[in-house]
């Protein structure tokens, strides 16, 4: 639909911009018949045999020629259209107003006359190819934008899908923790992920999800991810209850939760991990802390994929809009994201 109105648009300015060309001569005329031939054979004409030069190269000479490598037939061919051009110019002015039998060689040139015409003619050839490049140039970067915005969903969704087996991945390890020890919580925990998973594979196929609908998400996961833990290990959090029209992309959050029950924990010593949400209207605040317990090299869990997903997200999401932190201070990992609403 875009590209039929942009093509009614070049039409229209074509037409007003040679309305405007042959308006003025006769505007400006006298109102006589010796005026009204002077404007045909002197104006008219030569404007008309102009478009026609103008749009056969901007048609066609152009594209099937200059811009396919085939520059010394594009030049035989301006040379021969303009010989022709200036031929039947020459041949109208002379039917409208014969040229008289001059005197001792008075006026100019005949010369002089040809290669000012010759010039005159050069000048549409140089606009067509001219605007043909500039049309050329603007729709390659229209191409470009949409093969880099094809590109760009086609990654975001390569991203998603990296992030559901592996959020499934740690939801079978936090019930794989529960079934020896409480299997009625096993069993509820199941359930609950059954849940989690219908929100992955349903709600999460379009590119905003509301703030709320993505808020619920998350704390049915903490609410699961708590069910392994010890009492040597504090969760809190404090999300706000957004209207639906507050949007974010989906799961984009979920990483940073993951990230914290699997960095966070510790059986013997006192863990703490806490997650914050606060929103205006010009942004989307995302803050986390957790007690930091680095993984040994030989803990493949903490391959930090989760992370990476969620920056590679940013970055495709919002290149140079959003804002993401991490930090490791005083035994304590913060992390805080920012995004536009």
């Amino acid at each position: 639909m875009e590209a039929y109105k942009n093509k009614w648009r070049t039409i229209f300015f074509h037409v007003m911009v040679w309305v405007v060309l042959f308006s003025f001569p006769y505007i400006l005329s006298y109102d006589t018949d010796q005026a009204f031939k002077h404007v045909l054979a002197f104006s008219w004409i030569p404007l008309f045999l102009y478009m026609v030069v103008f749009y056969l190269n901007y048609l066609y000479l152009a594209d099937k020629l200059f811009f396919s490598n085939q520059k010394v037939v594009f030049i035989i061919s301006n040379v021969v259209l303009v010989i022709l051009m200036i031929g039947i110019r020459e041949g109208l002015t002379e039917y409208f107003f014969p040229r008289p039998e001059r005197e001792g060689g008075s006026g100019p040139p005949r010369t002089m006359v040809y290669y000012v015409q010759t010039l005159s003619f050069l000048v549409p050839i140089v606009w067509a190819v001219a605007l043909r490049t500039m049309e050329r140039l603007i729709r390659s970067e229209v191409e470009k934008k949409e093969a880099a915005n094809q590109q760009l969903k086609s990654d975001l969704q390569h991203l998603q899908y990296q992030l559901q087996p592996h959020f499934f991945f740690n939801s079978l390890n936090n019930i794989y923790a529960l079934v020896d020890i409480s299997p009625e919580k096993a069993k509820s925990t199941i359930h609950s992920l059954s849940k989690l998973m219908r929100y992955l594979l349903y709600d999460t196929r379009t590119e905003l999800v509301p703030l709320a609908m993505e808020i619920e998400f998350l704390v049915k996961y903490i609410e699961l991810s708590k069910l392994r833990l010890t009492d040597k290990t504090t969760v809190e959090y404090h999300f706000p209850k957004p209207d639906a029209s507050v949007k974010v992309p989906p799961l984009l959050f979920i990483s940073l939760i993951e990230n914290a029950f699997k960095h966070g924990v510790s059986a013997q010593e006192e863990s703490k991990i806490m997650f914050e949400i606060t929103f205006d209207d010009a942004k989307i605040v995302f803050k986390g802390e957790n007690t930091d317990f680095p993984k040994t090299h030989t803990d493949e869990s903490g391959s930090g994929i989760g992370l990476r997903n969620l920056k590679d997200r940013l970055e495709l999401l919002y290149p140079n809009k959003h804002y993401f932190h991490t930090e490791v201070e005083s035994g304590h990992f913060h992390v805080t994201v920012e995004i536009p609403l």
